[in-house]
């Protein structure tokens, strides 16, 4: 399974003066690239691929990383569930970008 999530804190001081919660997000980040499953971050949403249970995990200690910015966290979470099929982080990218080129 893919699973993309973003996460925000809320409530407290966790915003930087620029409104930004950077902070935060790295310390999601870092609990994602740690993890060691295929992953991918972009400006909006950080992208893991694997099995349910071990993905979950991930993103439960993700949000309990962002949740000592603020008194409070945003998850907004998708998932595509193909059961039997790895990979698919980038061979979905490459299946795009070939017919993108045909």
């Amino acid at each position: 399974m893919i699973v993309a999530f973003s996460l925000a804190p809320s409530g407290g001081p966790s915003a930087a003066s620029d409104g930004s919660v950077h902070d935060a997000v790295a310390a999601a980040v870092r609990v994602v690239r740690e993890s060691g499953l295929p992953n991918r971050t972009s400006s909006m949403f950080t992208e893991i691929e694997g099995e349910w249970d071990e993905v979950m995990d991930v993103v439960k200690r993700a949000t309990e990383a962002v949740a000592a910015y603020g008194t409070r966290v945003s998850l907004v979470l998708k998932a595509d569930i193909r059961p039997g099929h790895t990979g698919e982080i980038d061979g979905k990218l490459e299946r795009l970008e070939a017919a993108l080129d045909s």
